[in-house]
């Protein structure tokens, strides 16, 4: 009877054994499998994402699909149905940008906005351009492209944006458009 027992318990090691093996092997094969074919690790809908430095909030993503490719030696993660990304000066005014397609670079916290992409300033200020990219860590925003830019004292058109999420540091390229300057009188 003893003897029985300590048969059954061995052969119920083994079986367990055995299974947390093959699953082991399986997951192995699966993830192998996902690699070798470029497919996301991962499919989640309606996300929201939120970034935050100290407990404080610094941005939120939404989309209403997010692919995890965190599976390939890139790592990336996509949004091909759009996103929207709200982020937040010192203040705790909010600037907002959407666009039709995302690609976000885990490696660096770079974010392509690509396809009719706006970024809406708490100031009412509009910035619309085919392509954008943000640094989360930065933030920094930045393209190559043409872009519009216009508030109460801009409306410009330009190639080449290279600034700070407040646009209080901002660099460009060839400039069209107009400014309002003001005069320092104290000269």
């Amino acid at each position: 009877m003893i003897r029985s027992k300590i048969l059954h318990k061995i052969g119920v090691a083994v079986f367990i054994a055995t299974l947390f093996c093959a699953c082991d092997t399986d997951r192995k094969q699966t993830l192998k499998n996902i690699q070798s074919k470029n497919e996301p690790l991962a499919v989640a809908y309606d996300i929201r994402m939120v970034y935050t430095d100290s407990v404080k909030i610094k941005a939120i993503l939404t989309a209403p699909v997010h692919l995890d490719f965190t599976n390939l030696s890139l790592k990336y993660a996509e949004f091909p149905e759009g996103l929207t990304v709200t982020f937040y000066d010192e203040n705790n005014l909010e600037n907002k940008i959407k666009a039709d397609h995302g690609t976000l670079y885990n490696a660096t916290s770079i974010i392509d906005l690509e396809g009719n992409v706006k970024l809406e300033a708490s100031d009412g200020g509009i910035l619309e351009t085919p392509q954008l990219y943000w640094d989360a860590e930065a933030e920094w925003i930045f393209t190559e492209e043409t872009f519009n830019f216009s508030n109460q004292d801009y409306d410009v058109i330009a190639t080449r944006l290279d600034t700070n999420k407040e646009f209080t540091k901002f660099n460009t390229g060839k400039l069209t458009g107009t400014v309002a300057v003001k005069e320092d009188k104290s000269e």
